[in-house]
């Protein structure tokens, strides 16, 4: 998609009724949240079957719903001429990506986007220029890759695509060629995984420290990072085993899965929150010279401080986050604007201040 051709849909907006838009799942509540807080109103797209969370149980966050059969409808001509007439700046997250498709993303829908549409696919790890390239480009600590399951000589995570929901990754840990051959044959006779997928699995050091997901605003009016603060994961069936005395969990032999269902938060000693920034900063400049303009708005690190201090990561998002946790529990944005501010409502900030300064062109793609 030709930016020239989505700045030019957006100056064709009336500055005054501009609208925020997100699809209905993952984190569409903070984002109606965020924007309600900032004078906004708020476009959700919901798919039916899955939308009384939007039009029942919140909608006093949503002011336009469209209920569509199914969430990739949403590139249908009709349905994106009512989004450019809302003066709709759409803001993705991770289910945009995952039902919506990347090619349709980038190719068909001609909605401004307030980030960055082409670098949404670098989330995916079989992708060319990849997060994993991103992170090497900006020289930030990753974990050791594995080319083979036969190189493995110490502790790793096996993220394979899980066999009912390949969108999401089944997990299992290994420390040997032959416990990563045990572990595989146990998950796939269980149903879990599929031999084939095997082929598509990262193995990865695994690193052992204090897991923290860092979550970051880059803006490009006025080209500052924000620390919107950390969470960490709740997983299940993962947080379930760990529940259970070390005996039981040895006894009952159930497979992990890592699979997320929630979020807490948590804050870093200050000591060490330059890292953090440092990290950001040059993972910003990483996405600048290999996904010009660069990352815009959110995105998150997710990575773990080891017992020499130093910061891993293991994961990168290049959306909103799905951890509305951070405005209550993370003090950082308020000790910069006086106020808690969450994710939603900084995109809002944006999206406004773009809005004052007639730079709204600057912000979106």
């Amino acid at each position: 998609m030709n930016r020239d051709r989505i700045q030019n849909v957006v100056s064709d907006y009336q500055d005054k009724k501009i609208r925020i838009g997100v699809l209905g799942s993952h984190s569409a509540l903070e984002m109606g949240h965020g924007a309600k807080q900032e004078g906004f109103e708020v476009v959700v797209v919901c798919q039916r079957g899955r939308e009384k969370t939007y039009t029942k149980h919140y909608k006093n966050l949503f002011d336009h719903v469209l209920v569509l059969d199914k969430f990739v409808n949403v590139i249908d001509e009709e349905n994106q001429a009512r989004l450019r007439e809302l003066n709709t700046i759409f803001v993705p997250n991770r289910s945009f990506s995952v039902y919506v498709g990347y090619n349709n993303i980038e190719e068909k829908f001609i909605v401004p986007i307030l980030g960055n549409r082409n670098i949404l696919r670098s989330e995916e790890r079989n992708a060319p220029r990849n997060q994993y390239h991103l992170l090497k480009e900006a020289g930030i600590y990753t974990p050791k890759i594995f080319n083979s399951y036969k190189e493995i000589d110490t502790l790793v995570i096996v993220k394979v695509p899980e066999k009912e929901r390949s969108i999401e990754r089944a997990f299992f840990y290994a420390t040997s060629p032959e416990e990563f051959k045990k572990r595989a044959e146990e998950r796939i006779k269980r149903g879990m995984i599929r031999r084939k997928d095997l082929d598509e699995a990262v193995i990865e050091e695994y690193v052992l420290g204090a897991k923290f997901n860092a979550n970051y605003f880059w803006s490009p009016i006025t080209d500052e990072i924000d620390l919107l603060g950390f969470d960490r994961r709740i997983q299940t069936n993962l947080d379930g085993i760990l529940d259970l005395p070390a005996d039981e969990q040895i006894e009952a032999n159930i497979p992990s899965q890592n699979i997320e269902i929630g979020h807490m938060g948590s804050t870093m000693r200050e000591s060490q929150l330059e890292k953090i920034f440092n990290a950001g900063e040059k993972f910003v400049d990483a996405c600048k010279r290999e996904y010009p303009p660069g990352i815009i708005g959110l995105f998150a690190l997710q990575g773990a401080i080891t017992n020499s201090l130093k910061f891993y990561v293991f994961d990168a998002s290049l959306r909103i986050p799905g951890c509305p946790c951070v405005e209550s529990t993370s003090p950082y944005m308020k000790y910069k604007y006086g106020k808690e501010i969450g994710p939603g409502r900084r995109v809002a900030m944006e999206i406004k201040q773009a809005v004052e300064k007639h730079k709204l062109r600057e912000i979106v793609t």
